[in-house]
């Protein structure tokens, strides 16, 4: 017999809310299915860049193979290209042609390795601007260079970028010395090739624009000539003894083979090796210009003598801790050009590093840094351990660690993608500082949720009491003299069914008669129950919890902030917030309480030194290791939190409100000092009572014992015979010496604490319960 109320055929209820169908595990299978395919099949990224990397070894190889055709003067598909003969006109306009120096006198950098950052100037050089511009003094010569360019479509290969709000340029280069394919030795005469990036900055946005860099590097006479192209456009280093003088054209064609022999053995042995670069497979982001450039260069001489320079190269690249002369300045002046867009650039005010140099100053950042860290993390533990009581931690302000605590989350992501980008050794030391923000920020987000925890009640308010319930219906009774089926239009003959004791002589009416009951309409089924209630828990739990709470704001700060930092204009203001909140919420809290804040002295003055130490170091610094340009509103920041500094520990001395007007001071909570008299002299223990915790006597002050016994504070107090002047004099002199004694110094107050329920307690044992 089947249960009452179910269909046989349906196998559902019959009543009640239906069921609702069972998922079954296709859809989830399929899933797992779709990303077991897309993790193990041939086209994903790493495939494609596989590939990538295969076609790049065969245009490599079929270079090489047509190039040295080229070379030994037999059937080739390569041409070099004609020199540009106008633009050796314009080059010497700019003296960017270099000589050869007197070696007991001057001296060249034999190696740019590192980073070379300068100004910018812009020209527009297409016929009709210079046509119009008639103050140029090279104006003939650039006329003549783009007599035959091409400037069909200038527009689209323009692109987007910003060409007369650029102001800022940026090399960092790698130079490789040359060597002969035959003998694998260096080159006797000296030539090295020259890669890496040339970046446009326009200050107005701080965009970059990124070109890639190829050239050619004479070491006698300083001379640099190169390609530039754009991101994705590929770079025929076959071209580069077109740009060249005639006299070195023969010598600069000599380097190119070898070097393409070194490039197709690289990449063979990355794709033998499975190194598979699927980031750099492709861009993300289309090309803000299609403009290609040629750059040009000359290295000022240093007044040092060869051998000196010699010297100091050698130590550079091979450190032997010898004594060296101090590295001169490496500048250099240059050109960008791009004929078929007609764009000039001017290349001024240059300065460089090198790059060894640049490895030492960032390992002695890290090692500052790290100090930094180091001490503020002792700093921190003391003080945590001293106020984590329950009296101790009522004092701090959570923001106070939290704003430190996002501080050093930042700074630990930042710290590893530097470590990444540096690469080679200074990576490592790079590693001290991120290791100790890291664990820092760990500390003081618990700390932070600890603070939570013990201060959450004092702003916990109560829901407000559920609405009453509404009274149920009245139900109408008709009269036993009614007759069935008539309805009374008396008010009196309705009366609502309440439950009370019917008379023992009246019979009760049939209920079929007497009542009509209509049942209540079912509640309509809401099928979402399960997502809002749980959507109402998340909410609430993230309300009420404060480790909910806590870590969900840690992982927004961790997600998005280190995001938005990246733009400069945003990281300047997470700067001054973030430092803006370091005492500021801590003297908050204190006026309002009424209480100070329970902070050291060493960890206030020690966190705000090491605190102001990285930020002045990137802000005031001109020559920091990201080469940051100094912010003239830093030293308004770092005063401010001076202030914030000194306020608190103000609080401490002279009252949490001891900056506000009366009016706006809050009452003045219970004082757990107050004056108490002072024990006899001639008493042998000279003590205030036992402390109600540890059992031991609460001593006074020294300095308050000798004043104790140097006055006696009934002596004279009562002489009524004594004349006028005598009492007057005496009354003074006895006030001021009873408010020495009855008041005392502040430090002795604070050794004792007397609570509200009379008990005597020493403070720091009152305030470790």
């Amino acid at each position: 017999m089947n249960p009452p109320g179910r269909d046989e055929e349906a196998a559902l209820p019959t009543t009640g809310r239906p069921q609702r169908p069972r998922n079954s595990g296709a859809p989830m299978l399929l899933f797992l299915f779709f990303m077991l395919f897309m993790l193990y099949s041939h086209n994903g990224d790493e495939f494609l860049a596989r590939h990538q990397y295969q076609d790049a070894l065969q245009t490599l190889t079929d270079q090489l193979s047509n190039y040295t055709s080229w070379m030994n003067g037999t059937a080739s598909n390569f041409t070099l290209p004609e020199p540009d003969l106008p633009l050796v006109s314009l080059l010497d306009k700019f003296q960017l042609r270099g000589s050869l120096l007197d070696p007991e006198r001057s001296s060249y950098y034999s190696n740019i390795t590192g980073f070379i950052h300068g100004d910018a100037t812009y020209n527009n050089i297409t016929v009709p601007a210079l046509t119009l511009n008639e103050t140029i003094a090279w104006r003939s010569e650039a006329l003549n260079f783009m007599s035959n360019a091409n400037n069909t479509n200038i527009t689209d290969k323009l692109g987007s970028w910003s060409w007369n709000t650029t102001t800022k340029v940026a090399l960092s280069v790698v130079e490789k010395k040359s060597l002969d394919l035959d003998n694998s030795t260096a080159l006797p005469n000296p030539i090295a090739l020259v890669h890496g990036r040339i970046e446009l900055t326009d200050p107005s946005d701080s965009e970059n624009l990124r070109l890639e860099f190829e050239g050619v590097h004479f070491i006698s006479n300083g001379s640099i000539y190169g390609f530039a192209e754009p991101t994705g456009k590929q770079i025929d280093i076959r071209l580069l003894p077109s740009l060249v003088p005639q006299d070195v054209r023969n010598l600069t064609a000599r380097v190119i083979e070898p070097e393409l022999e070194s490039r197709i053995n690289k990449l063979k042995n990355l794709i033998d090796a499975g190194i598979i670069d699927t980031e750099s497979s492709g861009n993300e982001d289309p090309p803000k210009t299609t403009c290609s450039f040629t750059f040009h260069a000359q290295i000022h001489p240093a007044s040092v003598p060869e051998h000196f320079m010699q010297e100091l190269e050698g130590e550079l690249q091979n450190p032997t801790g010898i004594w060296t002369i101090p590295p001169p300045k490496l500048s250099i002046s240059g050109l960008l050009i791009s004929k078929e867009c007609g764009i000039l650039y001017e290349v001024i005010n240059t300065e460089g590093l090198r790059s060894r140099t640049f490895f030492r100053k960032v390992t002695t950042y890290a090692g500052l840094t790290a100090i930094a860290y180091l001490t503020i993390l002792i700093l921190f533990s003391r003080q945590s351990d001293r106020s984590r009581t329950p009296s101790g931690v009522s004092r701090v302000s959570r923001w106070t660690f939290l704003t430190q605590a996002t501080m050093d989350s930042v700074s630990f992501a930042g710290h590893i993608t530097f470590a990444i980008l540096a690469e080679g050794k200074p990576s490592l030391s790079l590693i001290a500082p991120a290791f100790l923000a890291c664990i820092l920020f760990i500390h003081e987000a618990q700390f932070s949720a600890l603070i939570q925890s013990i201060q959450g009640p004092e702003t916990y308010t109560p829901p407000p009491p559920p609405p009453p319930p509404p009274p149920p219906p009245a139900v109408q009774i008709p009269r036993p003299n009614t007759p069935p089926g008539s309805r009374s239009t008396d008010a009196a003959s309705t009366e609502p069914l309440l439950p009370t004791t019917a008379s023992a002589n009246e019979p009760s009416p049939p209920v079929a008669a007497a009542t009509t009951l209509t049942p209540a309409p079912a509640e309509p089924v809401n099928n979402n129950t399960q997502q809002v209630s749980f959507f109402s828990f998340f909410i609430h739990q993230i309300r009420t919890d404060p480790q909910a709470k806590l870590w969900v704001m840690m992982v927004i700060f961790l997600t998005f902030i280190v995001r938005i930092i990246l733009s400069p204009m945003l990281s300047m203001l997470f700067v001054i917030v973030t430092y803006s909140y370091i005492w500021l919420p801590q003297i908050i809290r204190s006026a309002r309480r009424g209480r100070s804040s329970g902070l050291t002295l060493e960890y206030i003055i020690g966190t705000t030194i090491c605190r102001l130490f990285t930020v002045l170091y990137f802000l005031a610094c001109p020559k920091n290791v990201l080469e940051v340009e100094p912010r003239p509103w830093i030293w308004l920041l770092v005063i401010f939190v001076i202030l914030q500094a000194f306020t608190v520990i103000l609080q401490d001395i002279f009252g949490p409100t001891f900056f506000l007007p009366q009016k706006y001071a809050h009452p003045k909570p219970y004082d757990y000092h107050p004056p108490m008299p002072l024990p006899d002299p001639e008493s042998p223990e000279q003590s205030l009572g036992d402390c109600a915790i540890c059992m031991d006597a609460i001593t006074i002050d020294p300095v308050l014992q000798r004043r104790s016994k140097s006055f006696d504070m009934r002596d004279g107090w009562d002489e009524k015979d004594a004349p006028s002047s005598t009492k007057k004099r005496r009354s003074v002199g006895g006030v001021l010496n009873a408010m020495q004694i009855g008041v005392g110094v502040s430090t002795a107050r604070k050794n004792y604490s007397l609570a509200p329920c009379s008990h005597l307690f020493h403070t720091d044992c009152l305030e470790k319960v």
